[in-house]
């Protein structure tokens, strides 16, 4: 057993992992008895005692079950993890159901998912290295995200991460409580007391820049824009792989620039012709291209002029829809 983790056994013979770390977070030391780890674990209402002892509630085995399949309601609510050969769901090489509760096996699940993503070999100074197809930041940012926000009373349905040879997917059941076009600006908690008690786990931050990272992370790697879709019983997140600014279509260079405008909006900067080269990687040569993906996304509702009265077009800056 890792030494920052203990077995806490409950009259069922149901098993929680406790996280040393977390209880030892108001730096007062690890409790000396098990009936101190009880009380603090009933004051978190991850526990309940009753007439036959102490039972587990469905929070404290959804973050610290041992075997999630030990508790009934939460059996299906175990991550699952499917790889397909090729690009659609034909043919399947691993499908793999979590066991663990979310918060004890978080670290596994994005580790086993990483281990799942193909590898390109690049080439610098001579020196080959291996880089993952997708940085590892967005998929932990998303599978929180996907953990943390999904819909819990839907019955049979669980936390899906799909890997193509193309792309990664992952769903949770549920529609969100705001637009898609607002994830990276807005932000509000499906399952307030589980994001809370990830977040002092260290899983998410609860403060809404998730997804920031997220296309941070894919404009670093030169990735194509991530794609949030809302379906009729599920909320996917999708990462492709990489692809040349000429291999994108209109609707990819649309959503990438407009989620380099969000990016630049939220930290406070504007974006520009030059700020959206430099995230596509672009010579000066290809400003043209960059300008026709930009008069594309204002046709499109996405992004607008910070100042419509601007007359220069070299000096020209865009902020988004919302701003």
């Amino acid at each position: 057993m890792n030494k920052h983790l203990k077995i806490l056994m409950m009259h069922s013979g149901k098993k929680l992992v406790v996280p040393v770390n977390w209880i030892t977070q108001s730096r007062h030391p690890y409790p000396a008895t098990r009936e101190a780890v009880l009380e603090r674990f009933a004051g978190e209402r991850l526990i309940e005692m009753t007439g036959e002892g102490w039972i587990i509630s469905n929070l404290g085995a959804l973050l610290f079950a041992k075997k999630l399949e030990q508790f009934d309601k939460l059996a299906r609510k175990a991550p699952r993890v499917i790889a397909y050969e090729g690009t659609n769901k034909l043919k399947t090489k691993t499908d793999k159901p979590g066991t663990k509760g979310y918060a004890v096996g978080f670290q596994g699940l994005v580790e086993y998912i990483n281990g799942l993503v193909p590898s390109n070999e690049i080439i610098e100074q001579a020196l080959r290295r291996e880089v993952k197809m997708f940085p590892e930041i967005a998929i932990r940012e998303l599978v929180a995200n996907a953990l943390i926000h999904q819909d819990l009373t839907e019955s049979g349905a669980s936390v899906m991460v799909e890997l193509y040879d193309d792309r990664v997917e992952i769903s949770n059941p549920g529609k969100p409580f705001i637009s898609p076009d607002r994830f990276i600006d807005e932000y509000r908690s499906r399952n307030e007391r589980l994001a809370d008690l990830m977040r002092r786990l260290g899983v998410c931050e609860e403060k809404g820049s998730g997804v920031d990272k997220v296309i941070q992370a894919a404009e670093v790697y030169q990735l194509p824009a991530p794609d949030f879709r809302v379906g009729e019983v599920r909320t996917s997140a999708i990462l492709y792989a990489h692809k040349d600014f000429e291999q994108m279509d209109k609707p990819d260079r649309i959503r990438a620039t407009y989620q380099h405008c969000c990016l630049r909006y939220v930290m406070n900067e504007k974006m520009t012709n030059q700020s959206l080269r430099e995230r596509f990687k672009l010579s000066e040569k290809k400003a043209e291209s960059v300008s026709r993906a930009i008069r594309d996304s204002i046709e499109a509702g996405k992004i607008k002029l910070s100042d419509p009265d601007a007359t220069s077009l070299r000096y020209r800056s865009y902020i988004p829809f919302w701003a």
